[in-house]
């Protein structure tokens, strides 16, 4: 189920989705890199995160953490079926709202209470015995809002640099970006690192792959050639390595193994 959310927070959120799945087993899902952060709160059983894009993460069972940016696929698996809410947060919403440097969590998940301390057991608590979706948007609204006032501003600068490469899916050079900004290359990587979670450059090739696969998503897709020259790339080979990088498999491959629901098996 979708809703919409707090005026206030719409700068801050791309949506609320609360979700049930029964697949009745086990099953292994992997992850993609987007253009949001994600927080998911399980109300059924944790869900067990395999492996991250940062090696060094260690895994295990979560019943509520948020996943920073990433560049390079993740994998998941639920017990059989899935309860929850998934709350996508556009990356400089999650600055603010988190209130804490944005390379922290990137390609890693971080356990919602190591966040936001014993707040987030209760939150979850309380979600779990709402009876209602609509009641549980309300609660996730209360609690955001309340962060949102005591937030860190995102840098002006930054702000326009991530609205220029989100409107161009990725396409905008890192020299035009500098150039409209008025920094230079080296202080907007590092504010952007901060506030967005990662490089211009590599946001960038995030960009340009999540365009690439929601094309590739549409019911009846254009030829994988067609997709790639669309989304900026030199041709399906430069998109098939992309790919491979960003997601762990071709896009046929990803085609291939699309389960029902949207999401791409292990």
């Amino acid at each position: 189920m979708t809703t919409s959310w707090h005026p206030a927070l719409r700068p801050c959120l791309e949506g609320y989705v609360g979700y049930r799945e029964d697949s009745g087993m086990p099953l292994r899902m992997r992850t993609m890199p987007t253009s949001s952060v994600t927080l998911i709160i399980n109300l059924g059983e944790p869900l067990k995160l395999i492996t991250m894009p940062d090696p060094g993460f260690g895994g295990g069972a979560f019943a509520a953490f948020v996943a920073g940016m990433h560049d390079g696929p993740g994998l998941y698996e639920h017990p059989g079926g899935q309860l929850g809410i998934q709350v996508d947060l556009t990356p400089l919403g999650a600055y603010r709202l988190l209130g804490m440097p944005m390379h922290v969590l990137t390609n890693v998940a971080v356990d919602l209470g190591d966040l936001l301390g014993p707040r987030a057991g209760s939150l979850v608590a309380r979600l779990v015995e709402t009876p209602s979706w609509a009641e549980r948007f309300d609660l996730l609204d209360e609690l955001l809002l309340a962060r949102l006032t005591g937030g860190p501003m995102p840098a002006p600068e930054v702000t326009e640099a991530w609205r220029l490469l989100a409107a161009s899916a990725g396409r905008v050079t890192i020299a035009d970006l500098t150039a409209e900004v008025g920094w230079s290359r080296k202080h907007l990587v590092d504010r952007f690192k901060e506030q967005i979670g990662l490089s211009p450059k590599i946001m960038a090739r995030v960009l340009r792959f999540h365009h690439a696969r929601t094309m590739l998503d549409r019911p009846a897709p254009a030829p994988v050639a067609e997709v790639a020259m669309a989304c900026g790339y030199y041709d399906q080979a430069h998109l098939n390595r992309e790919f491979r990088a960003l997601a762990g498999c071709t896009p046929t491959e990803m085609l291939a193994s699309r389960v029902p629901g949207g999401g791409v098996s292990g």
